[in-house]
């Protein structure tokens, strides 16, 4: 059984449309914003019209620390990474142990799961708090865990430290047939989080990490996507980490 697990809603289809239709379950973590503001109340407009394979929406209230990650010395913790303040981090700590509960019972049984990648593609440190509540569960369900090869100049500092993190890739093509289709359901509800000028790849890399047994690989020479350029009027969006 596969899953998709993302943070909030509209995540997935813009990093993990390729994998979308091959999905068994799509989980979202998050709904409603911390102020509970009209975003909350479009995202369940939007999330209630969707046409998704075995939707689950843990419908999480955010931690509301979008803004409050110092980018220039971020640095990974437990939860996912450090929280330029004090409020906010007791918000995002707490969250953290509420996915651990409510992923737990979701991901059991499941061969592959796909999420967000370790920085947190440009940069959402709920992005990078799923990808460590997955990857510590990973152990005690056993599955492969997948993310993708985007990245931005937020988090370009991030992705260059990170060690050994793979051990298999595949190169495939988005689907933005479906991607567009969950974009006009996100956008007519007032739910689209994105840049209407987003332009999704020709191709998109997505990383294995097994649960063990195969040796890894670093990142350095892999060709990574700076979200940044993804734009109808950029230029290319590649380039090699080095």
């Amino acid at each position: 059984m596969k899953a998709v697990v993302v943070a909030h809603p509209d995540d997935e289809a813009l990093w993990l449309s390729a994998v979308l239709s091959k999905a068994d379950r799509v989980v979202f973590c998050f709904g409603d914003q911390l102020d509970g503001g009209k975003k909350s109340a479009a995202r369940a407009r939007a999330v209630a019209r969707l046409k998704l394979p075995g939707l689950v929406n843990l419908a999480l209230v955010e931690s509301g620390t979008r803004k409050l990650v110092d980018w220039a010395s971020a640095a990974f913790c437990t939860t996912g990474i450090q929280i330029a303040d004090a409020a906010g981090q007791a918000r995002y700590d707490a969250n953290y142990t509420a996915l651990l509960a409510a992923l737990t019972p979701v991901l059991a049984g499941c061969t592959d799961v796909y999420t967000h990648n370790p920085w947190g593609e440009y940069g959402h440190p709920e992005h990078v708090q799923v990808y460590r509540a997955v990857a510590a569960l990973q152990a005690q369900l056993g599955f492969t865990l997948w993310f993708s090869n985007y990245v931005s100049p937020l988090t370009w500092r991030l992705a260059r430290q990170m060690g050994p993190c793979w051990a298999r890739r595949e190169v495939l093509r988005p689907d933005t047939a479906l991607a567009r289709r969950l974009f006009w359901t996100y956008w007519r509800h007032g739910a689209w989080t994105w840049p209407l000028s987003h332009r999704w790849p020709d191709a998109e890399t997505y990383y294995a990490q097994p649960a063990g047994g195969e040796v890894m690989q670093s990142l350095s020479g892999e060709v990574l996507l700076d979200v940044s350029r993804l734009r109808w009027r950029a230029g290319g969006a590649s380039t090699v980490l080095g």
